[in-house]
């Protein structure tokens, strides 16, 4: 009997309490809704939000490049130049490096500054050397008319040491893919040669040596010399 109402006061506690609702929270709190449509976050979308970061790329192509490259056989064109008696001749590419060693070398511009202290003095200055090299022909090529490259080698006191020749229409400039375009520049050079200078057996390109721009980096005769 004790434990029959025991058991019954124990029940009775019980319903008191489930049917007793005790809150603590404040009388001026707002209950918070769910709805049942809610969608679980797209991970893929939150992606796409995020700022894109492209890694820095490092590229090995080379910066400089013309038409022409080592191994091919120079294009022909027609060049003219003045001889020791003054009177006007012209050559062709064909001529000057069919069956020899030729240096053709090209500058910006003649009378300009780093052609005229250092390019071309350069190889009138290491002739000797690159002939007992074996070089046969050494010429200065520019998108100048053949009566300034004449001044300009009068000017430098030159001799038969280099050929100055001239290539007054680029034709064979832009034949080799080497024009620079210098027409924003104020002293109005416009379209003239990139510096280069290049090694040549029977027409073929066996070291071709090009400078962005007029840079004089690599061009040089002792860069040739080097190469021989």
């Amino acid at each position: 009997m004790a434990a029959a109402t025991a058991s019954f006061t124990f029940s009775r506690l019980v319903s008191s309490a489930t049917k007793t609702s005790v809150s603590v929270l404040p009388t001026n709190h707002r209950s918070l809704t769910f709805s049942s449509s809610f969608s679980p976050i797209n991970i893929k979308n939150l992606r796409s939000r995020r700022p894109h970061h492209h890694p820095l790329k490092y590229s090995t192509a080379p910066l400089i490049t013309a038409t022409v490259s080592v191994g091919d056989k120079l294009p022909d064109a027609t060049l003219s130049y003045f001889d020791s008696d003054g009177e006007l001749q012209t050559t062709t590419i064909s001529d000057l490096t069919k069956s020899k060693k030729t240096i053709l070398f090209a500058v910006p511009g003649a009378f300009t500054p780093t052609c005229s202290q250092k390019h071309l003095p350069g190889f009138v200055e290491k002739s000797g050397e690159l002939k007992a090299k074996g070089v046969d022909t050494i010429a200065c090529i520019s998108v100048n008319d053949a009566f300034v490259m004449k001044a300009w080698k009068s000017d430098l006191k030159i001799g038969d040491e280099v050929v100055l020749l001239s290539d007054g229409n680029g034709d064979f400039t832009k034949a080799i893919g080497c024009e620079l375009d210098l027409s924003d520049k104020p002293v109005g050079l416009g379209v003239r040669s990139r510096r280069y200078a290049m090694l040549v057996e029977d027409g073929v390109v066996k070291v071709l040596n090009l400078e962005e721009g007029g840079a004089f980096t690599s061009s040089g005769a002792e860069d040739m010399l080097k190469a021989l």
